[in-house]
């Protein structure tokens, strides 16, 4: 799954409404709300303890396709 460049981890401490404690619940999101909307879609009235901001490393980019054939060629 490819993710926007600009959209970030949030990682949430949650109650659900059975009473029961989910911890590191992470989903991805351009903001705070974003995310809060896929969680509470995810567990309908839980309440949200805790939500914390998370960096997700940026991946390189691939080798362009000229030096992968330089060095296969070699």
């Amino acid at each position: 799954m490819i993710f926007a460049l600009n959209t970030r981890k949030y990682a949430f401490r949650i109650r659900t409404r059975t009473g029961m404690v989910v911890e590191n619940l992470t989903i991805h999101g351009r903001e705070e709300s974003d995310a809060q909307r896929k969680l509470f879609q995810m567990y309908p009235h839980c309440q949200v303890l805790e939500c914390r901001s998370l960096i997700v490393a940026a991946k390189p980019d691939p080798a362009p396709f000229d030096e992968v054939i330089s060095l296969v060629a070699k």
